[in-house]
């Protein structure tokens, strides 16, 4: 037999009503039967859990063992059972989800498994390059949540005004063509970069400083910097005219490789914001939850940032 929590629960009132009889009358259950799920309790432990006699029980060494046991348990699962049921209801009564993302597949998956769970609210989304913009439509409140990054540990924008909660950290990869010289390397050092044609996708924040202290770290300055939309970035580096930056979450693409960069100069924090009193605030736990799981999907789909994540347990998808 193994042993459920409705076992700990029997041991658990037998101890405090101090007696067998006293426990079945609470369990509402017949003495007989109380006692005949004690002894399968006892077999599936190893060994009797109480001492019995005409002034009531008490517990043994192992019945201490065991209680000392279920008293952590029992809270800790009725604390999960009522987190879950706030989880789901705070979901299901917000009738809508404003959502708000810069460019990449991390706001998709987060309206799909929003549309998922909560099927009868209305989804909406706005996609900006600009972080400053998406953060001041919330603080305005015309967005609920917006998912956004920042490079490195720089703080996110309207820091002040909004609650921003990390989903997960990611290395920088390097995105080359596959036939390109370095593509079979477990890693690259980013000044074996120093003389490629860099391709990069807009935004505001600070990575574009970031990349060149980086660059000048490593002995070089890019020698120059296409600035286009994602789609054309990739196909640049799918001919071979340029190499680029990216997330480890960048998704497998035909013609294309992500290789990490040795010492890893360069790092993202994906993060989610809200304003903490708008109303959609109560539904944030759910929501951070969901886009976690996002964050997680993303990384595993990425067989290379799979296999670098094994050893490098401070990235990926936060705890």
């Amino acid at each position: 037999m193994d042993l459920e929590l409705r076992h700990l629960r029997i041991i658990r009132a037998i101890d405090d009503a101090g007696s067998l009889t006293r426990a079945a009358t609470t369990l509402g259950l017949a003495q007989s039967a109380l006692s005949a799920q004690l002894k399968r309790i006892e077999r599936a432990l190893g060994g009797p859990l109480f001492e019995r006699s005409r002034h009531g029980a008490r517990p043994t060494a192992l019945g201490e063992l065991v209680l000392d046991r279920a008293r952590v348990l029992l809270p800790a699962v009725r604390e999960l059972q009522e987190e879950a049921v706030r989880f789901a209801n705070t979901l299901e009564d917000l009738p809508r989800f404003r959502l708000g993302g810069t460019h990449g597949p991390m706001l998709g998956g987060l309206v799909d498994a929003l549309a998922t769970t909560n099927p009868r609210a209305a989804i909406s989304t706005v996609t900006s390059w600009s972080v400053e913009e998406l953060s001041e439509l919330v603080v305005a409140g015309r967005l609920d949540f917006a998912m956004v990054g920042t490079c490195g540990e720089s703080s996110p924008p309207a820091d002040e005004q909004l609650s921003w909660r990390t989903v997960g950290r990611d290395p920088i990869f390097a995105m080359l063509a596959e036939d390109h010289a370095l593509a079979k390397e477990p890693e690259v050092e980013l000044g074996q970069l120093s003389g490629e044609q860099w391709v990069d996708a807009p935004g505001d924040g600070c990575f574009g400083d970031c990349f060149s202290a980086a660059c000048a770290r490593a002995g070089f300055t890019p020698t120059s910097v296409y600035e286009m939309d994602t789609s054309a970035c990739v196909h640049l580096v799918q001919l071979g005219r340029a190499v680029a930056l990216c997330r480890a979450t960048f998704p497998p693409t035909p013609g294309i490789v992500t290789v990490p960069l040795a010492g890893t100069p360069l790092s993202w924090r994906h993060l989610l914001g809200w304003h903490p009193a708008a109303a959609a605030a109560r539904a944030a736990p759910g929501v951070l939850v969901h886009a976690k799981q996002v964050h997680r999907e993303a990384a595993r789909r990425n067989p290379v940032y799979a296999r670098w994540l094994a050893g490098n347990a401070r990235f990926g998808t936060a705890g």
